[in-house]
């Protein structure tokens, strides 16, 4: 990779959805939006989305950001995927 090729293909700010599940508790609710709000600020209700499972025992959380830079994505997954009631990432 040459140094001028950028190291990343989006252009920020741009809208970006970020997916986490795991099971549907209201801590792990409050847990999804905290992490992100942690590196975005206040989120609007209309910005996280969330789908059970079949059984109901678990839940993605669908949250679209709008980010400002690949440093801060990075620093959203590396929150999410560290947490221990975020059982999978995307």
């Amino acid at each position: 990779m040459s140094d001028d090729a950028p190291d990343t293909l989006l252009e920020f700010p741009c809208e970006f959805p970020v997916k986490m599940m795991g099971r549907d508790t209201p801590a792990f609710h409050a847990t999804a939006r905290e992490i992100i709000e942690k590196h975005t600020g206040p989120l609007d209700d209309a910005m996280i989305q969330s789908t059970q499972s079949r059984n109901g025992r678990f839940v993605s959380i669908t949250v679209t950001v709008t980010a400002t830079s690949k440093q801060q994505l990075d620093d959203i997954y590396r929150d999410i995927t560290a947490h221990d009631d975020v059982l999978m990432a995307l």
